[in-house]
């Protein structure tokens, strides 16, 4: 039998800089895929470990849904020693992802330009709001704000009603996404580069949103439209949309080809409607579009939600119930593809987090670690990376300049947070 694979980045060294979603996001991603995460975190920890209102011992949900595989130091950067420290490692690394404001990192003495002459091979990767270049740079972004400033909100909601945020902080998590392409990218090329040399990244949550725009930028682009809210609708395609059943709960449909129109027609019972020069055609149902809709949605009144799904199907429409999130879960639980991730801490947590969508056919997953408590592991690490020894590391902490958080005496959600200076 051939030995196990090991993980497409497994060897590859990444410092984790970042707080709060989309940094964290990105370097959960490059963690997954088995690279080496050091998350260093100021003494009072990532401002995510505090997001109420759940938690499990004395790390928020919030934290621990986007830090699996990972592990932290807590280091006071303010002392020239801690400083030294956190540079010591970037020179060990091969990648150092970031989400300071531009300019931050410089002005707490992370200069990228100097770090990068002392390592040309290193790779930097700094996630922010706006980017490191334009008028916007200095400004504070989050989630809300990309998606208001992108058009995105725009469009999310129903007709006449204000806008709406959507419901998952795509700012964020598409951001983290488009950096672990970058940085993949970036390390695939140095492996090409004859001299070695790594890239400087810069990627803002804006342009990843802008990005996201998809087709509706292209009509707004090409044909000058400014594109209204959606709803459950789309905007060319009349029967790709929500309907309610006869119980009140609701469907989608995405009879989007000509074959699926007169599917749908069928199961529906309506199939006099094929014929109907109104909707004879795409275009003409897109003209006519209020008509027909009135006209489906009395249709799937006369029977419930789910006893459309058999109909539908049999018909090759494409159909689904819209689930809310715990059911989406257990329908994950059930699948056997992995996408409930169960997670075991050292210190008896248990808890549940959604996994990893990246599958090698062929290949065992690896088991996943459980987030990372303050500052545990800076002895293995300042060992691993540094060869620190643990009188190294006492002294280390005796002056502050390490931190680790006490474990909490309970588990259960809403247990508080404490923090104090001990020995790693």
């Amino acid at each position: 039998m051939n030995a196990p694979r090991p993980q497409p980045l497994a060897g590859y060294r990444i410092i984790d800089l970042t707080t709060f979603l989309s940094g964290p996001f990105c370097t959960q991603i490059l963690a997954d895929l088995g690279a080496e995460v050091v998350k260093i975190e100021a003494p009072e920890g990532d401002s995510s470990r505090a997001i109420p209102p759940h938690f499990v011992s004395d790390d928020s949900a919030y934290y621990l849904g986007i830090n699996r595989n990972k592990q932290s130091i807590a280091v006071d950067m303010k002392q020239a020693e801690g400083l030294a420290l956190v540079k010591r490692l970037i020179g060990e690394a091969d990648v150092v992802v970031e989400n300071y404001r531009p300019g931050v990192a410089a002005r707490i003495g992370l200069d990228i330009a100097a770090l990068r002459e002392q390592d040309p091979s290193l790779i930097w990767a700094s996630v922010s709001g706006f980017g490191q270049t334009g008028p916007w740079r200095d400004r504070p972004a989050y989630d809300m704000i990309v998606q208001a400033l992108s058009g995105v909100m725009s469009m999310t909601g129903e007709p006449g009603r204000p806008a709406v945020r959507l419901g998952i902080p795509a700012g964020d998590m598409v951001a983290g996404m488009y950096a672990a392409i970058a940085i993949n990218a970036a390390l695939a090329d140095r492996e090409r580069d004859e001299a070695g040399e790594g890239r400087v990244i810069d990627v803002s949550m804006l342009d990843c949103q802008l990005a996201m725009l998809s087709y509706q930028s292209t009509y707004a682009l090409v044909a000058g439209t400014t594109p209204s809210p959606q709803g459950a609708r789309h905007d060319s395609i009349p029967t790709y949309r929500s309907f309610v059943g006869g119980d009140g709960r609701e469907l989608v449909v995405t009879a989007n080809t000509e074959r699926m129109w007169k599917g749908l027609c069928e199961a529906l019972n309506v199939g006099h409607l094929i014929d109907d020069e109104r909707f004879a055609t795409s275009g003409q149902r897109l003209k006519n579009r209020d008509d027909l809709w009135v006209l489906l949605e009395q249709a799937f009144l006369t029977r419930s939600a789910a006893d459309w799904i058999e109909p539908l199907q049999a018909n090759g429409v494409p159909v689904a119930l819209i689930k809310n999130v715990p059911e989406a879960l257990q329908d994950a639980r059930e699948s056997g593809r992995g996408m409930v991730l169960p997670l075991h801490g050292k210190h008896g947590e248990r808890i549940e987090v959604v996994g990893n969508p990246i599958r090698f056919v062929g290949e065992a997953e690896r088991e996943a670690t459980y987030p990372p408590r303050l500052g545990e592991d800076a002895r293995a690490v300042l060992d691993d990376w540094l060869s620190v020894s643990e009188d190294e590391v006492g002294s280390l902490v005796e002056r502050g300049v390490l931190v680790q958080r006490m474990a909490c005496a309970s588990l259960q959600s809403g247990a508080s947070a404490t923090a104090k200076a001990v020995a790693p």
